[in-house]
């Protein structure tokens, strides 16, 4: 993925690829139509994963799952993750599980409340 500066300061529109798919696309529409913005990029790995059942290049999402009951999500960033762990913690009182990216993964109970 790419959200480069032009040498003449204008942002250029940023670029995802994906080996699986062969493919490469500029992210034009996300922020002309779709006006994603700063997020066009998390918003076009979300779309992808949603049709094809896997993220581009370069993006590897948070995954958040509950230990006793079916319940789960994916987050491409740490923030949105968490709270929803803290929050199913705080209704369920069921321990969830944090698999990070990259790092360390992490564990919320009812007893971090």
């Amino acid at each position: 993925m790419t959200d480069d500066t032009s040498p003449d300061g204008e942002t250029e529109v940023p670029t995802v690829s994906c080996a699986r798919c062969d493919r490469e696309w500029d992210l034009d529409r996300e922020l002309d139509e779709l006006q994603a913005g700063g997020h066009a990029i998390e918003q076009f790995a979300l779309d992808h994963e949603r049709h094809t059942g896997h993220y581009p290049d370069g993006v590897t999402p948070w995954v958040v799952r509950c230990r006793r009951c079916p319940d789960g999500e994916r987050f491409l960033s740490e923030r949105p993750a968490r709270r929803w762990a803290r929050t199913h913690v705080r209704h369920t009182r069921h321990t969830v599980d944090i698999e990070a990216p990259r790092g360390d993964d992490d564990v919320v109970s009812a007893s971090d409340e």
